[in-house]
C-alpha cells in the first residue's frame, strides 16, 4: 500500500524541488480513486509527444504496468512495481542496459513514475505474516492515478489536432486542386488577364510546402491557397462579364422584340431553311442567325428567368443575357458548355435554351451535359427552339396553347 512519504533517490541521482512536488501531488489521491491501467496507458501512448516521451518510454511503462498484478490502480491498494533491471529487459523486448535507464528517467522527468528507492538503492518487497506486501521499494505508478484526469484530457487534445491537421490536409489538396485546373482552363480557352504571372504565385505556393508539412505549415498555406482561389474566380467572373457586355453590343442592333401575336408556324422554326428565312431572308445558318422569339413570348414560357435580372426584372434582350449568366452558374452549367452553345446558336438563343432549362431543373440530372447535347442537336440541324419553348408556354398557360 502508498506509504504516503516523500523519498530521495539512491546514489548519485540528484533531488530536485519539482520531484518533490510530483510526489506530494502523488500522495496527496482522491480517497477511494481508482482507474483502469491500460487506459490511463493508452492516453499516456496518445500523448507522448506532449508529455516528451519517445516509443521506448512507452514500451517501458508498458512493461512496468505488466508487473502490477490488479488491473486497476487504486488509491487504496499496491502501486510500487520491483521488477529488476533485468526482468524489465526481458517484458521490454530485450531493450538494452543503458537504453533503460535512460528511457526510465524520462518517465521519472515527466511525472508518471516515482522512485521508491531502498536503502542500497534494490528492488523489493517485505511482506507480513499474513503474506501481504508492507513495504516495497521500486518504481511507484500512483502518478498515474493521480494524473488520470488530465492525461485523457491532453489525449483528446491530441486526437482532435490530429483530426484537424487531416481535415486542414484534404481540404488544401482540394483548393489545390481547384486552383490548378482554373488557371489551366483559363490558358487552354484564352482568356484575357496575365495568367503566366498568376501560374507562377500558384506554382511558388506549393514549393513552400515541406515534404512532411507541420500543421502549421498546413494552415498558412491554405490561407494564401484560398485567398488564390479567390481571386481567380474573381478574374474569371469580369472576363465572363466582359464577354457578355461585347456580343451585346454587337447584336444590341439586331434583338427583334416584337410583342404583336404571331402564329405557332412563325414562332417554331424547325429547318435550317425556316430559320434562314427568318432572319430576314439572308440564309444565314443557325450560328449566325439571331432570335425570332418576341421577348415578352419567351418570359411569359419561361418567367422564372426574370428573378435573376437585375432588380428581378427583364426589360430586354440584355438583361436576359445577363440572367442567363447567372443562371448558368447557379445549375453548374461550365463556362465552356454555355459559349459553345452562344457560338452555335447566337447568344439570345443560348440565353433561351438557358431560361428553358431553369424551368426544368428539377427533372434534368445534369444541365451542363444537356445544354452541350443540345448544342451539338442544334449544329447538325436537328433541334431548333420551338419546340421547347412552346412546350413551356403550354406548362405555364395551363395548356391553353394550341397548333394553328
Amino acid at each position: 500500500m502508498h506509504t504516503g512519504s516523500v523519498t530521495t533517490p539512491f546514489g548519485r541521482r540528484s533531488m530536485t524541488l519539482a520531484l518533490v512536488k510530483r510526489q506530494v501531488a502523488a500522495n496527496e489521491i482522491k480517497p477511494g480513486k481508482s482507474v483502469e491501467k491500460w487506459k490511463v496507458f493508452r492516453d499516456v501512448a496518445e500523448a507522448r509527444e506532449m508529455l516528451g516521451l519517445q516509443d521506448r518510454s512507452v514500451a517501458i511503462l508498458d512493461a512496468l504496468l505488466t508487473f502490477l498484478p490488479t488491473n486497476e490502480l487504486r488509491q487504496d491498494g499496491q502501486m510500487i512495481v520491483f521488477p529488476s533491471n533485468a526482468q524489465l529487459t526481458l517484458r521490454a523486448h530485450g531493450i538494452a542496459g543503458a537504453t533503460l535507464r535512460r528511457h526510465l528517467a524520462i518517465l521519472v522527468d515527466a511525472g508518471l513514475i516515482v522512485r521508491k528507492d531502498s536503502a542500497n538503492g534494490k528492488r523489493f518487497a517485505r511482506k507480513g505474516r499474513d503474506g501481504d506486501i508492507e513495504t516495497a521499494f521500486g518504481f511507484d505508478l500512483s502518478p498515474l492515478l493521480a494524473r488520470a484526469e488530465e492525461l485523457a484530457l491532453m489525449a483528446q487534445e491530441v486526437v482532435a489536432a490530429r483530426v484537424a491537421f487531416r481535415r486542414a490536409k484534404e481540404t488544401l489538396t482540394i483548393c489545390r486542386r481547384d486552383v490548378r485546373k482554373l488557371i489551366s482552363a483559363a490558358i487552354e480557352e484564352g482568356a484575357e488577364g496575365d495568367w503566366q504571372a498568376i501560374e507562377d504565385v500558384y506554382i511558388n505556393l506549393t514549393t513552400r510546402l515541406p515534404r512532411t508539412p507541420s500543421h502549421a505549415d498546413v494552415d498558412s498555406l491554405l490561407d494564401e491557397m484560398q485567398l488564390l482561389y479567390a481571386e481567380v474566380l474573381s478574374r474569371l467572373n469580369i472576363q465572363e462579364e466582359i464577354e457578355i457586355v461585347s456580343t451585346n453590343d454587337a447584336h444590341g442592333e439586331r434583338h427583334i422584340q416584337n410583342s404583336k401575336p404571331e402564329s405557332i408556324r412563325e414562332l417554331e422554326p424547325s429547318s435550317r431553311k425556316e430559320q434562314g428565312a427568318k432572319s430576314g431572308g439572308t440564309g444565314l445558318p443557325p450560328r449566325l442567325a439571331s432570335t425570332s422569339f418576341p421577348l415578352g413570348v419567351v418570359l411569359k414560357a419561361c418567367p422564372q428567368i426574370c428573378d435573376y435580372g437585375q432588380g428581378g426584372a427583364v426589360g430586354g434582350w440584355r438583361d436576359l443575357m445577363s440572367a442567363a449568366v447567372v443562371v448558368r452558374s447557379m445549375l453548374g452549367v461550365s463556362p465552356s458548355a454555355y459559349q459553345d452553345a452562344c457560338d452555335a446558336m447566337g447568344p439570345e438563343n443560348a440565353a433561351i435554351a438557358i431560361a428553358c432549362i431553369l424551368e426544368r431543373a428539377n427533372f434534368i440530372t445534369s444541365p451542363g451535359g444537356y445544354l452541350r447535347d443540345l448544342t451539338r442537336r442544334w449544329e447538325r440541324g436537328e433541334f431548333s427552339l420551338g419546340p421547347m419553348v412552346m412546350a413551356q408556354l403550354k406548362v405555364n398557360s395551363g395548356g391553353a396553347v394550341r397548333r394553328a
